[in-house]
């Protein structure tokens, strides 16, 4: 009698990784959550400028048109500086009202950057030539500003409003960076728009802080104190 021989064991596939979702573009779907409960328009609002050394902080508000969205708006850090600019002129030219606002350095070291966010976003809301009754916030904290506040955090990733208000506080931030460059050259500006950079850590060591760097940001400080 034969022993059946035995079949060869096989191995199990290896379980494929769920495939990364795919990243979704944001949509009005908050804005009209919001404009239900407060019954009238909705601004989204957004700042770019809170983690730098130097320079202001800026905010911007946009009550967008949602007959004439333009199109491709998205998170202004993933898109490219030229797109941020074509999509700028886009929004301030369709949307219903938009704001921009700043809080400057010596602001920031007065106040701290935290409510000095606070205030250019107020700014920013106050310039626009109709006033929201609600705004969606980017992030968590909740800022006191002249209408009602709902926080969302990765907004500007989800919401057309606050990814448009995005786009407005970088544009006009970089522009007034750039502008800095001129007043203050040998930082790099222009270029690094003020944030840590290996060129701007070097300008630092060689030249010293200037008026434009936040003096109560611990790198700056430390250099001011040697």
């Amino acid at each position: 009698m034969k022993t059946p021989s035995k079949k060869p064991a096989t191995k199990k596939p290896a379980a494929k990784a769920p495939a990364k979702a795919a990243r979704g573009f944001p949509t009005l779907a908050l804005e009209r959550v919001l404009i239900q409960s407060c019954g009238g328009l909705v601004c989204g609002v957004d700042e770019a400028g809170r983690g730098p050394w130097a320079g202001p902080v800026a905010a911007g508000a946009v009550i967008l048109n949602p007959d004439d969205l333009p199109e491709g708006i998205d998170d202004s850090k993933v898109l490219t500086a030229e797109r941020r600019e074509t999509l700028e002129a886009e929004i301030k030219a369709r949307a219903v009202a938009w704001g921009v606002g700043f809080a400057s350095v010596e602001e920031i070291a007065e106040l701290n950057i935290l409510h000095a966010t606070g205030l250019a976003m107020c700014r920013a809301i106050e310039a626009m030539s109709v006033q929201p009754v609600g705004a969606l916030v980017d992030g968590n904290y909740r800022f006191k500003l002249p209408c009602d506040v709902q926080t969302v955090v990765g907004g500007d990733g989800l919401s057309l409003s606050i990814a448009a208000a995005s786009i407005l506080a970088k544009t006009a931030r970089d522009r007034l960076m750039v502008a800095m460059d001129e007043e203050y050259p040998g930082y790099g500006f222009a270029s690094h728009k003020g944030y840590n950079a290996p060129v701007h850590q070097q300008a630092l060591k060689d030249l010293g802080p200037c008026p434009a760097h936040r003096r109560g940001w611990a790198p700056i400080r430390a250099l001011l104190e040697d």
